[in-house]
């Protein structure tokens, strides 16, 4: 009985830290998604996505912080979201 407590304790610690050590793994496919995929994406999760001109440039940079910690994305992702944006609305 003991034995299989410890043998069950074990293979939930190694599969527990396989999954945190691969769970914060950014794979390639999604790091090459460009802005305009992840806005297309992430955007519209929650709410009507606005369009590049309904903000100046200035501005999206602010909701890109906003977003950020919002949404939970990563700094790239965001970067890469407002540098569409800003792109689009010249």
């Amino acid at each position: 009985m003991k034995k299989s407590i410890i043998i069950l304790t074990v293979l939930f610690f190694v599969t527990a830290s396989s999954l945190f050590m691969t769970g914060c793994y950014e794979s390639k496919k999604v790091a090459d998604k460009s802005g305009a995929q992840l806005w297309g994406e992430n955007c519209s999760r929650c709410h009507n996505a606005p369009g590049p001109g309904e903000f100046n440039n200035d501005n999206w940079e602010i909701v890109g912080m906003h977003m950020q910690v919002r949404a939970n994305l990563t700094k790239p992702d965001v970067d890469k979201i407002v540098d569409f944006l800003k792109s689009t609305n010249n």
